[in-house]
C-alpha cells in the first residue's frame, strides 16, 4: 500500500494537477479535457492561458489516440498510455506518453527537431507551408499538431524515446506553457 503513498508524493513533487494513464478513447478524451477545463476554471486562469493549454491537450491526446489506434490493429503491444498535465505558478507543463513502432522514430524525430530549430515566424512560415502544400489524411500526419503545439506554447517540444521491445518505443513528449499572459 505504500505505492499510494509514493505516487501521492511523486504527484505533489511535479504539481500534477491531472494524471491518465491507460487506454485512451474519444470518450476518455473527453472526460480528461472536461476534468482539465474545470480545474482551470475553479483558478481564475487566463482566457489566453486556457485557450493555449488546451490547444496543446487536444494535440497530445490526438497524437496519442492515433498511435494507440494503429497498436490496436497490430495487436503486437499494449496501447497503454499517460498523459499528465501540472501547474506551477509560473507556467502548465504538459506531458504525455505512448508506444510508437520503432520504425517511426527517425521520422518523428526529424520533424520534432525541425519544429524546435524555429523561430516564432519560422513556425508560423511553416505552418502555412504545411497547410498550403500537404493532402491532410483522416488521421492527420501532417505535422501540423507539433507546430500548433510549438506555436501555441512559445516553448521547444521536449521528447525522449524508451525502448521497450525490438519492435517498440515508448515517446515521451513535454510542452511548457507559460502562464498570464
Amino acid at each position: 500500500m505504500k505505492y499510494i503513498y509514493d505516487l501521492h508524493q511523486a504527484m505533489r513533487e511535479q504539481k500534477l494537477i491531472l494524471l491518465f494513464e491507460g487506454e485512451f478513447t474519444q470518450e476518455s478524451i473527453k472526460s480528461v479535457l472536461a476534468m482539465a477545463e474545470r480545474n482551470m476554471d475553479s483558478t481564475a486562469e487566463s482566457a489566453s492561458t486556457k485557450r493555449k493549454v488546451f490547444n496543446v491537450m487536444v494535440e497530445c491526446l490526438q497524437n496519442i489516440v492515433k498511435h494507440s489506434e494503429e497498436l490496436i490493429s497490430s495487436g503486437e503491444t499494449d496501447p497503454s498510455a499517460i498523459f499528465m498535465i501540472g501547474r506551477t505558478d509560473e507556467h502548465y507543463v504538459i506531458n504525455s506518453g505512448n508506444p510508437i513502432k520503432n520504425d517511426s522514430i527517425d521520422k518523428l524525430k526529424n520533424k520534432l527537431e525541425q519544429v524546435n530549430a524555429l523561430d516564432k515566424e519560422g513556425l508560423k512560415s511553416l505552418y502555412k507551408d504545411i497547410i498550403k502544400t500537404t493532402k491532410i489524411s483522416e488521421k492527420g500526419g501532417a505535422g501540423l499538431g507539433f507546430v500548433d503545439m510549438a506555436r501555441k506554447s512559445g516553448n521547444p517540444l521536449n521528447f525522449e524515446f524508451h525502448p521497450m521491445s525490438e519492435t517498440f518505443s515508448f515517446f515521451c513528449m513535454q510542452s511548457i506553457i507559460d502562464r498570464g499572459e
